[in-house]
């Protein structure tokens, strides 16, 4: 610090306010230097090292809440086109089975009911494209929203739905899960306010030098000193801060603890539901679907031998096709899932080279 001044200036008498008539008067000069410790510094430092991490975390939470995000939303567009797409199916096979009935009730082969049926299943069919194009409408702009490209579409392919999130240990978790990484590293900032706190409790020491100017028929001065702090009500001060700190550090490693318990729970009900689903899936495509595509083909064929109604074909198809998408469901909530823990934690190249910007 610079400091300047006027030492002992009169304020009465004939001298009141002369800067050179009294020899006690002094114009003074001088510097002040506080001596900071090297530890002190030191933990300064890592305690502001602390903090840029600690805010680097809450940036890579951002970083992977986008991209699962925006996983989602390209898997819900996905699945929206496939059912868009199992909607326009149903939709021509009602037109094409309309086409059909109308013909044979002209021919008198079909009862004017049967007719009705087939137009009311069209009507229906049409009606579940309406709102498959909807869905995919809004899936669509959901997914503008995380990628700035307006109504995007997604290519026709089906994640593997392997994750390797469920077999990382708690370290490489550390490393690449944002909520794990984040209290990790409230840990290291809480303890690196313990260690500045710890340090705070010894004063700093200031040394000073001046010059002061006296008249000239006075010799002028060189003074020097140092201060140093009187520690008082440490217990009340010091120690408390002391304390404060190191109760805040108990309290990060107890949420750490909590933050894990909860991840793990979280990772484990994950890969639980994505098993189960794979598996439930193969399941309805090995069984139900065929079982499915056969009562289909039973019912037209007995239409058309005369033994069958019409309404039996129609039930079978509406089966057939509220198993399909069924299925389509069922893949989709599996992939949700996948994204959700596939996606949310950190690209490697990025925590290794620490780029976060």
């Amino acid at each position: 610090m610079l400091k300047v001044g006027i030492d002992n200036l009169p304020a009465t008498g004939a001298d009141r306010y002369s800067t050179t008539s009294d020899f006690m008067t002094m114009r003074r000069i001088g510097i002040e230097q506080e001596w900071v410790s090297s530890d002190k510094r030191a933990a300064r430092a890592a305690r502001a090292q602390r903090a840029i991490e600690m805010g680097d975390a809450t940036y890579l939470e951002t970083i992977a809440n986008v991209r699962e995000q925006t996983a989602k939303a390209w898997l819900n567009v996905l699945y929206a086109q496939r059912k868009l797409d199992l909607a326009h199916e149903m939709e021509a096979n009602a037109a094409d089975t309309l086409k059909a009935v109308k013909a044979a009730h002209r021919a008198a082969a079909a009862a004017a009911e049967e007719a009705v049926q087939a137009q009311t299943a069209l009507l229906l069919a049409q009606d579940a494209k309406r709102r498959a194009e909807q869905e995919l409408r809004i899936a669509q702009r959901s997914l503008s929203r995380w990628t700035g490209i307006p109504s995007p579409t997604v290519a026709d392919v089906t994640p593997t739905l392997t994750s390797h999130v469920a077999n990382l240990p708690v370290e490489e978790l550390e490393k690449y899960h944002p909520m794990l990484m984040a209290a990790r590293r409230a840990i290291a900032l809480a303890d690196a306010d313990s260690t500045v706190a710890v340090k705070e409790s010894s004063p700093n020491w200031s040394v000073e030098a001046s010059y002061s100017q006296r008249g000239s028929q006075y010799s002028n001065m060189v003074s020097v000193g140092i201060s140093i702090p009187l520690t008082l009500n440490r217990e009340r001060r010091q120690n408390r801060d002391i304390a404060e700190k190191a109760a805040l550090g108990t309290k990060a490693r107890m949420e750490y603890e909590e933050t894990l318990r909860a991840l793990r729970e979280e990772i484990e009900n994950l890969s639980t539901t994505i098993n189960s689903d794979k598996d439930r899936i193969a399941f309805l495509n090995a069984n139900l679907l065929p079982s499915a595509r056969q009562q289909v083909q039973l019912a037209e064929a007995a239409y058309r031998a005369g033994s069958g109604k019409l309404a039996g074909v129609f039930a079978a198809q509406k089966n057939l096709l509220d198993q399909r998408l069924q299925v389509l469901e069922l893949e989709q909530a599996a992939s949700i899932a996948w994204a959700s823990l596939e996606y949310h934690v950190i690209p490697h190249d990025m925590t290794v080279s620490g780029d976060t910007k």
